[in-house]
């Protein structure tokens, strides 16, 4: 199978490290014309463009923009200055996430929340708006947004990030129903893959690799492969589609994460 995304434009947010950072690398290695990485922090943004080139990108292939995942202004200038450097958006890839708010849920704190919600739910449908501003109305495009095997189902101390998350899930499927047939959006659910995000899980990696029947946790390029397939036309008769890529734990095991 030939997944290419030969002279397509994406944008991909929280691309500083983790998963973004290794979709943009993916993206760029799979033929796009340019990529736009986006993070909070403006340091980290200069790392992770230095990251790109070092594996072979073409620095003049790459837009780093700093930007909030839950600020409209941020997205839609993102948008702007890629138009400006590109000609165009095509691909969207929504990966920006947090969770400040780990514990029992009737206790944590309200502004934690809050921000959770907020970059992980919200986040996508302002970026997703601000794409379909940018000509994805008129041209179509893809949207792929990172939710989590958290968001299929229940369990304890993550619940405020496993609801953003299912919320994700039902977004992409609205999203999807909404936007067709122009523009496709479709979402990844990964299990514990190797990021500065799971730190809290991968601190027993031993025991969290039990949970997968695959006995291991994830690796960012891993989920960035499947990303980027979502985002080409190689899957160009999926939209609304929520791919687990989580070393069975939704497909072969009944345990889940606990």
């Amino acid at each position: 199978m030939d997944v290419s995304v030969e002279g397509k434009v994406a944008v991909v947010t929280g691309a500083s490290r983790g998963i973004g950072l290794a979709t943009a690398i993916e993206l760029a290695k799979s033929g796009a014309a340019g990529v736009t990485i986006t993070s909070r922090k403006p340091e980290n943004l200069e790392a992770a463009h230095q990251e790109m080139v070092d594996a072979g990108i073409a620095p003049d292939r790459v837009l780093a923009t700093a930007a909030r995942a839950d600020d409209v202004d941020d997205a839609e200038r993102a948008m702007s200055e890629t138009l400006e450097r590109f000609g165009s958006v095509d691909i969207l890839v929504n990966n920006a996430g947090t969770n400040p708010s780990a514990g029992f849920i009737m206790d944590v704190d309200l502004g934690a929340i809050q921000k959770t919600w907020a970059v992980n739910l919200l986040g996508p449908l302002l970026w997703s708006r601000a794409a379909y501003k940018a000509g994805m109305e008129g041209s179509g495009g893809s949207i792929v947004n990172v939710a989590s095997v958290a968001g299929l189902r229940p369990s304890p101390i993550m619940g405020a990030y496993n609801v953003s998350k299912a919320g994700l899930i039902h977004l992409t499927r609205q999203l999807a129903h909404e936007l067709a047939p122009k523009i496709r959006v479709n979402a990844v659910a990964p299990g514990v893959v190797r990021t500065r995000l799971a730190g809290l899980l991968l601190e027993d990696e031993e025991t969290t690799a039990r949970i997968h029947p695959l006995e291991r946790v994830g690796e960012p390029e891993e989920v960035a492969r499947l990303i980027v397939f979502l985002g080409s036309d190689a899957s160009s008769w999926m939209t609304g589609a929520i791919v687990p890529i989580d070393g069975g734990v939704v497909g072969a095991s009944s345990s889940g994460i606990s």
